[in-house]
């Protein structure tokens, strides 16, 4: 059984450079992308459904939550998802303003509404390979994510990256180019957990900078419920083919 990649509620960033140690002389960041691009498109010939319970909240850096919408979403591959909201809580106008629009957001990206390639692939971004690392129990390549312009659906960061299963464990990034006057920084964590070998995003916290109002935190947690209509026991205890001993891969 594996740990989250990190704990629930804790987005404090892996130590810098003091547990990184050399990769394999085979790996490289044009083959990690390569590999990386292949397993995600078989992953996504897999994923045909997962519906979970989703928390966005906005707070300010001292714990005082602003707004929360609690709901239901639901994805249908390969492009369909719907949110369902369930409870509302703090204030009207950063519910309206913030949280429903960033959900808005994402139902109209799934659904070819809005055309924008964010997609981690070599059209998008260059790897440089940092090293290799342990996160949560996972061995992962350490990569420096660069962007191949500026976009603000585009990040610049760190990308943790299983060595067995190629799959992402973890991002810290900000986008390439802010979106409006008023946001003049965002910083983010997203972590992910292996479900059966299908990995979902189980936590995102972006740190946002507000012209004239601070630092606010934008969280949204993500509790899995069914993937491809199974029942979900909490990510990394399903995943059977770790547990039946999986090949690390090779680099060609």
């Amino acid at each position: 059984m594996r740990a989250a990649a990190q704990s629930a509620g804790s987005s404090a960033p892996p130590e810098e450079t003091a547990s990184l140690r050399p990769a394999p002389p085979e790996a490289t960041g044009d083959a990690i992308l390569a590999e990386l691009v292949k397993q995600n498109e078989a992953r996504g010939a897999r994923l045909k459904q997962y519906a979970e319970e989703r928390i966005y909240s906005v707070a300010s850096p001292n714990g005082k939550v602003h707004a929360r919408v609690t709901g239901r979403m639901e994805y249908v591959g390969p492009s369909q998802k719907t949110f369902v909201t369930t409870s509302e809580e703090g204030s009207v106008l950063i519910r309206r303003l913030a949280l429903k629009r960033l959900i808005q957001h994402e139902l109209s990206v799934a659904a070819g509404k809005e055309h924008h390639d964010t997609s981690i692939i070599p059209d998008n971004y260059t790897f440089t390979l940092l090293g290799q690392e342990e996160l949560g129990g996972y061995t992962c390549y350490v990569v420096a994510a660069h962007p191949k312009r500026l976009d603000g659906y585009l990040f610049e960061g760190k990308i943790w990256i299983d060595s067995r299963q190629f799959a992402i464990v973890r991002i810290d990034g900000h986008p390439t180019k802010t979106f409006s006057f008023w946001i003049t920084r965002a910083d983010f964590v997203r972590q992910y957990e292996d479900f059966g070998g299908l990995w979902l995003p189980t936590r995102d916290e972006t740190q946002v900078k507000v012209r004239f109002y601070g630092k606010k935190i934008v969280t949204i947690e993500h509790h899995i419920e069914t993937v491809n209509g199974v029942k979900s026991a909490g990510g990394a205890a399903e995943n059977p083919s770790r547990a039946a001993g999986e090949e690390n891969r090779k680099f060609e």
